[in-house]
This record gives structure tokens, C-alpha cells and sequence, in this order.
């Protein structure tokens, strides 16, 4: 019974996390990729205990949805444990949104968590 109940516990924190996610893991060779083929992207920056970042992952998750962002691609970036990508874009703050277009950094924004303020910041990738 304990086995069970904390592979439920496990799977229901797993559920949530992935349900959030607003795009995919950013790696270093992601991040170089998108500066020398000129690509745009929106990096948010994510912690897991971050209630902002969670509001914001539910509003990014639904403007990746929509086909107006379909040259665009959505990365997350983990605060915890991606120090090494934070300090390369100069982030300080988790819940940081970082929009590329044409492999350049074009804006940037901490803390926003309203939709119009969010697609304002993320259409600037488009």
C-alpha cells in the first residue's frame, strides 16, 4: 500500500509539472543554434516552486497553441538548476520570459503574468 500511495503521489506531481510545461528544455547548444541560424524563440525562465512562473506557463502554453506562433519556438529554462544558461543571458530572476527574433534578443520581462502584457512581450518574436 505505501508502494502505491507514493507512486500516486509521484505521478500526480509529474501530471502537474507537465501539464505547466510552457515549451521545451533549453539547452546550451539550443540557445547557440537559435543565435546562428537567426531563429525565434521565447525562453522562460522556471522554477518549480514559483507561483508566477506557473501562471505564466499556463498562458504561454496556450499562445503556443496558436498557429500565429508557428515559427516561433517556446524553451524553458529551469532557475534551479541551469545556472550556467542563466548567467550566459544575464538572468537573475526566475520568471524571466526572454523573446528572440532573428536569432537576437528583441525584449525581456520579469514577472509578467497578464495575458495581454504576455502576448504584447511574446508576439514581438512573430
Amino acid at each position: 500500500m505505501k508502494s502505491f500511495l507514493q507512486f500516486f503521489i509521484g505521478f500526480g506531481v509529474f501530471s502537474v509539472t507537465s501539464v505547466f510545461a510552457a515549451g521545451q528544455p533549453m539547452t546550451a547548444t539550443q540557445l547557440a543554434e537559435i543565435e546562428k541560424q537567426g531563429k525565434s524563440a521565447v525562453i522562460s525562465v522556471h522554477a518549480d516552486w514559483c507561483s508566477t512562473c506557473k501562471t505564466q506557463d499556463k498562458v504561454l502554453s496556450e499562445f503556443m497553441k496558436n498557429p500565429e506562433y508557428k515559427n516561433v519556438t517556446f524553451y524553458q529554462l529551469e532557475y534551479d538548476t541551469q545556472k550556467d544558461l542563466l548567467k550566459t543571458l544575464k538572468v537573475r530572476s526566475q520568471s524571466t520570459i526572454i523573446v528572440f527574433k532573428n536569432g537576437k534578443e528583441v525584449a525581456r520581462a520579469t514577472g509578467d503574468t497578464k495575458e495581454s502584457a504576455l502576448a504584447k512581450l511574446t508576439k514581438q518574436a512573430i
